[in-house]
């Protein structure tokens, strides 16, 4: 059975429990990507990044890319999650893991989903940095 579990947090992302989601059974892999907060952007320190998104919208994207992926590249289940508020340096912003029965196939789709997030979720993030505000859209 394939499967897509999917996470919005508001508050900590904890990628070590979105790992617990994941169905492994009879697979040979997971892997797994974290981004994270850095703390400079060329050169510049960075105080917080401030996630903003279509509340209602987002959770039905991360799904759709989800749910490809398996299709896609024939991985047994996914696990995305994605922070919304408030999120300091060196704390993680995205967490996805796949499980797939050959690493191929698991690097493969890992890599394709943190590409399809950016270009499909509907976020937008503020940095709050020691000169001052700015906008990007999407994880930039």
């Amino acid at each position: 059975m394939s499967e897509v579990f999917i996470s919005v947090e508001p508050e900590k992302l904890k990628p070590e429990k979105l790992l617990e989601k994941i169905n492994n059974e009879n697979c040979g892999s997971i892997v797994s990507f974290t981004g994270i907060v850095r703390g400079e952007e060329e050169t510049i320190k960075i105080q917080e990044l401030i996630f903003d998104s279509w509340e209602k919208k987002l959770p039905k994207v991360l799904r759709k890319i989800g749910e490809e992926s398996i299709k896609k590249f024939g991985v047994k289940s996914v696990s995305i999650a994605h922070r919304i508020g408030s999120v300091k340096p060196m704390e993680p912003i995205v967490s996805i893991h796949v499980s797939s029965a050959h690493r191929k196939e698991g690097f493969s789709a890992c890599s394709w989903l943190i590409d399809e997030l950016k270009k499909q979720a509907p976020l937008w993030k503020k940095e709050v940095r020691e000169d001052g505000v700015h906008w990007k859209q999407g994880l930039g």
